[in-house]
């Protein structure tokens, strides 16, 4: 069944539209910005923190950049007035980056010092490898400007990690940990997945030598409980670090890490832009296969 649910998965950009719709959008908070907010508000309620992106990813026109940006700044706008636990994530391609590096910077620039003004933080998210260095450097240009309400994104999957963990070191940086899901080489990031898990523990425990925040994002059994022993064994105390989630993702596990009294987050992305996000996540679950097989026979 396994194989079989890998192979359905394989071949999803033939499946329909609506019909990958139907099970994707337990990934997403719904098209607005006010379904954001919504479900920010039921996930306060049951002791979790957010954090809010709007789904789009790799624009190739600057006109939609300026668009995109419009429609983040309506985020921080957001999360000051309805008081939110939550900030700001945000995907560098989608605000120009791909484009002209200084014109994608200058975009999230604006983004960056609104959100400085309210006392709110920004994650740059990280994509694919062409655009590793890039979103570093971004990174560092920001702390060197003065702007430490910035943090980072670091995959386990990807060989270079270690050192980009230690290159950007000197800045204390507030780093999501997670395991990454873009499509890669080989020669670029680990392929097999006890390989990924075990560069996982080693960035982890790096982090923490390294005395750096780490936002621990991951729904690996497995992992939570090593980050849980590591934890434990150096005596941290609950704001050196937190766990991270996806929405629709492990919600019980995710309850069961808050009764633990560990600082915990959602990553909460809404919008029209969903096809892209929403296929990763269903190849993060390939069981979910199934029943988008069962779905399509019943249109037929």
């Amino acid at each position: 069944m396994k194989a079989f649910n890998n192979l359905i998965i394989k071949t999803l950009p033939m499946v329909p539209k609506p019909i990958v719709h139907i099970f994707a959008k337990k990934y997403i908070a719904g098209p607005f910005l006010e379904d954001a907010v919504r479900n920010t508000k039921e996930l306060e309620a049951e002791g979790s923190m957010t954090t809010i992106d709007v789904l789009g990813e790799f624009v190739t026109k600057r006109e939609q950049a300026l668009h995109e940006k419009e429609e983040v700044s309506r985020v921080l706008d957001a999360i000051k007035d309805h008081n939110l636990p939550s900030y700001l994530s945000v995907k560098p391609t989608s605000l120009g980056m791909g484009i002209d590096f200084d014109f994608g910077y200058d975009n999230i620039k604006e983004l960056v010092d609104k959100a400085k003004k309210y006392g709110l933080f920004v994650r740059l998210d990280m994509e694919n490898s062409p655009y590793t260095t890039m979103t570093l450097d971004m990174f560092r240009r920001f702390r060197e400007e003065g702007y430490e309400n910035v943090g980072i994104v670091i995959q386990a999957y990807m060989r270079r990690s270690e050192e980009d963990i230690k290159s950007v070191a000197e800045y204390k940086p507030n780093i999501r940990l997670c395991k990454g899901i873009y499509k890669e080489e080989i020669d670029i990031a680990y392929q097999d997945y006890e390989e990924v898990r075990a560069n996982y523990r080693r960035l982890l425990k790096l982090i923490f030598d390294l005395d750096l925040y780490p936002g621990i994002a991951t729904h690996d059994d497995a992992l939570i409980e090593f980050a849980q022993e590591e934890i434990k064994s150096r005596g941290l105390s609950k704001d050196k670090y937190e766990f991270q989630m996806l929405l629709g993702v492990k919600d019980n596990k995710r309850r069961e890490i808050i009764a633990n009294g560990h600082r915990t987050r959602v990553y909460v992305p809404y919008g029209e832009d969903w096809y892209g996000y929403s296929t990763r996540r269903l190849k993060e679950n390939p069981d979910m296969a199934g029943h988008i097989v069962k779905a399509i026979f019943k249109m037929n």
